[in-house]
């Protein structure tokens, strides 16, 4: 699998997203234009135990698809944050795989002061780690 490569400036956005809320799970979409990472679409997180697992808002999701849509993007990967487990897919997450051919990116709160970002792809029954590149 090739690597995916991402602007510091998304990275950036991505991370301060899942900033934004410490003690839950933040999740959304990433689009991509000419296979180039382009936008992030955050969705409202509708679980009933936010701070451990993510179900993304049903109407957000279609929002966002249809927004993609109309600015001529695609959806390259679906985005989620761990407040306090590393950014490995946990077995909530391999559960609800709603889109097996996306792009996985886990953000992780759980390490002092520094946030990590990391790519997974699903490869048959398991997800493979995908090297993310952030350019300058």
């Amino acid at each position: 699998m090739s690597p995916v490569k991402m602007s510091r400036m998304l990275a950036t956005r991505l991370l301060f997203e899942a900033q934004k809320q410490p003690d839950a799970e933040v999740c959304g979409f990433l689009s991509q234009r000419d296979g180039i990472p382009y936008e992030i679409y955050p969705v409202t997180n509708v679980a009933a135990d936010p701070a451990r697992r993510f179900e993304m808002d049903p109407a957000g999701q279609i929002a966002a698809l249809r927004n993609m849509r109309d600015r001529g993007e695609e959806m390259l990967a679906i985005y989620h944050s761990h407040p306090s487990a590393p950014p490995e897919p946990s077995v909530h997450d391999l559960e609800g795989l709603g889109y097996p051919q996306a792009l996985y990116l886990i953000i992780s709160l759980n390490i002092k002061g520094v946030l990590e970002m990391r790519a997974w792809q699903r490869d048959g029954d398991a997800m493979q780690e995908r090297v993310l590149t952030i350019l300058d």
